[in-house]
């Protein structure tokens, strides 16, 4: 049966393996990172790791999806990154025995597993394939940092709301005959949220560009961009 103990264990074996420092482990590894595991359910809303936090634990997404901010002093938000199914976050932290330099706030109910720092490092240490491809990581984690830099280098926020657009089309997009899909539901805070810019300011931009065809919001309420659009977004 679909939903049997079985099954789901090689649905989480088939996710940690996704993860690019886990990818080499056997099934009885996988069995024997998950059983260190401890998962918990986090609700909508609800923050997952403090800017300030230790960092004691690397956090896998098992189901649902996550914000990653910076906070102002004022309490606003400013989305780095979100992160979905199979996504990852806190192992720099962990690695470097520094705290975190973001809020991780969840999206929706989201069931997230901790891998403690001590049986993070034992993975990381002892297997020589694991330890190339978790620098590998670190390269791809400072590509994105650089993304985000180049995000803010924009001076107009129609061209910030068109890279962040074009980039999480990148990071989330399915692309077919039309465009590109962007698998993942952004409201206009978010993405006002990711481009720096204001909620109202961010709605604005968006009508036009869906008035004048650039995107096109589907029943669902993912946004597909036009292929005949693409090539005129920054990045």
């Amino acid at each position: 049966m679909s939903n049997s103990p079985t099954h789901k264990m090689t649905q989480q074996h088939d996710l940690l393996k996704k993860i690019p420092f886990f990818s080499d482990l056997s099934p009885s590894e996988l069995t024997d990172l998950e059983h260190l595991m401890k998962k918990k359910t986090y609700v909508k809303r609800e923050v997952i790791l403090d800017e300030e936090d230790t960092p004691n634990f690397m956090y896998i997404i098992f189901s649902g999806k996550v914000r990653v901010v910076l906070l102002s002093e004022e309490g606003k938000e400013h989305i780095i990154s979100i992160h979905k199914r199979g996504d990852y976050f806190g192992e720099m932290a962990l690695f470097d025995g520094k705290t975190s330099p973001a809020t991780i706030i969840a999206i929706e109910e989201s069931e997230i597993a901790l891998l403690a720092k001590d049986d993070f490092e034992s993975f990381i240490v002892q297997n020589k394939r694991v330890l190339q491809l978790f620098i590998t990581m670190l390269c791809l984690r400072l590509r994105e940092s650089w993304m985000m830099l180049k995000i803010m280098s924009f001076h107009t926020a129609e061209q910030r709301v068109r890279a962040v657009l074009k980039n999480i089309g990148h990071l989330y997009g399915v692309r077919d005959k039309r465009g590109v899909l962007v698998a993942l539901k952004l409201t206009h805070q978010e993405i006002a949220s990711y481009a720096a810019i204001s909620r109202e300011t961010a709605s604005r931009i968006l009508s036009r560009f869906l008035k004048e065809g650039e995107i096109e919001i589907l029943e669902n309420k993912q946004i597909l961009l036009k292929s005949s659009s693409l090539k005129s977004y920054p990045l």
